[in-house]
């Protein structure tokens, strides 16, 4: 059973293939293509490419879903086109993400799906933890005014809240 599930039907490679020469057509950027079948049953494969701004990920998705479609590959749908930062392509077994790379560093797919064997012997470094934060130094306050020696001891007056207008609504 693993093995039937683990060699890729030609169809499937067919697809890929499709969807790699689409990317590459439409200039997209650090395309990685992960096997997820070890990790989730939703997809076989799931592809990670980049744009250079919202447009041109929105074109890049459209691209996909028109070669897809022209090899008789139909898909499941699209999300994301609208904002642009970040479109969903679902080809049944093939996932395609497209995305601005600062959405693509921030949430960091590759980690999160990608089951490659690291080397032997090799420990993977567990992620940097985010530094806090510094902290501004308040404004210094501009000095105080010497105090006259007639006011010593006495404290200035407070000023009053200002009294609210009677409206239409006031009671009386």
């Amino acid at each position: 059973m693993t093995a039937a599930k683990n060699s890729r039907p030609p169809a499937r490679a067919a697809l890929v293939k499709t969807v790699v020469a689409a990317l590459g057509d439409m200039k997209a950027v650090n395309v990685k293509v992960m096997d997820v079948r070890k990790v989730t049953d939703v997809a076989d494969c799931m592809i990670l490419a980049s744009g250079n701004s919202d447009r041109h990920v929105r074109s890049i998705a459209d691209s996909v879903v028109q070669k897809a479609k022209a090899a008789g590959f139909r898909p499941m749908g699209m999300e994301g086109e609208r904002d642009g930062e970040w479109v969903l392509v679902d080809l049944n077994d093939v996932i395609v993400h497209v995305m601005l790379p600062r959405v693509r560093e921030f949430y960091g797919l590759e980690g999160l799906w990608d089951v490659s064997p690291s080397k032997p012997g090799k420990v993977s470094k567990p992620a940097k933890p985010a530094k806090p934060a510094r902290s501004r130094k308040p404004a210094r306050a501009a000095p105080r005014a010497k105090k006259s020696p007639a006011s010593k001891g006495k404290r200035a007056p407070r000023a009053q809240p200002a009294k609210k207008k009677a409206g239409p609504r006031a009671k009386r």
